[in-house]
């Protein structure tokens, strides 16, 4: 396994420690820690990326596991944070229904020979998400459902956007 990849793996194995902080230290301390071990989870999503062209690393393996670590790291962050009544959870259901979706579409894709990447409107769907859950785990809760709502629009504009422009790439199997 290459670093860029390890940096991937790594993030995801930030996710269970982050579940933990949230959900089982008490506040103020565990939704502090949450938060930054969040934002560095967060992060690692540029430095892996960054890591595997600047090197040549880039591999199958992390074109997969990449997306896959930056949902599942937003939707735990999510799922708490519907769980803490902070975030609605049809946000939390649209975020998951449209990241089912289009990984499932990848999915499809790949296994057609395609390779299909993120746009514009998918790369700041994920910045405002991040953004909404930094802010509503520092209990800005008003600015962070602001932005929570913000990134559910995000959310179905770009997974439509995702599959229109790209729906004749999964093929004619239907």
């Amino acid at each position: 396994m290459n670093l860029a990849n390890k940096i991937t793996v790594a993030r995801m194995l930030l996710i269970p420690l982050f579940l933990v902080l949230l959900l089982h230290v008490p506040a103020p301390a565990g939704p502090l820690w949450a938060l930054v071990l969040y934002i560095l989870a967060s992060s690692t999503d540029k430095l892996d990326g960054w890591v595997a062209r600047k090197y040549n690393l880039v591999t199958t393996f992390g074109k997969f596991l990449d997306p896959l670590a930056d949902k599942l790291l937003v939707l735990s962050a999510l799922i708490c944070l519907t769980w803490y009544g902070r975030c609605s959870p049809y946000i939390s259901i649209l975020v998951l229904m449209r990241e089912l979706v289009v990984t499932s579409f990848r999915i499809v894709a790949m296994g057609n020979g395609l390779e299909l990447a993120a746009d514009g409107w998918g790369k700041a769907k994920t910045f405002v998400q991040n953004v909404a859950v930094y802010l509503t785990l520092l209990g800005m809760v008003w600015p962070g459902a602001v932005l929570l709502w913000a990134s559910a629009v995000l959310t179905l504009y770009s997974g439509y956007r995702y599959l229109s422009n790209n729906w004749q790439c999964i093929g004619h199997n239907w």
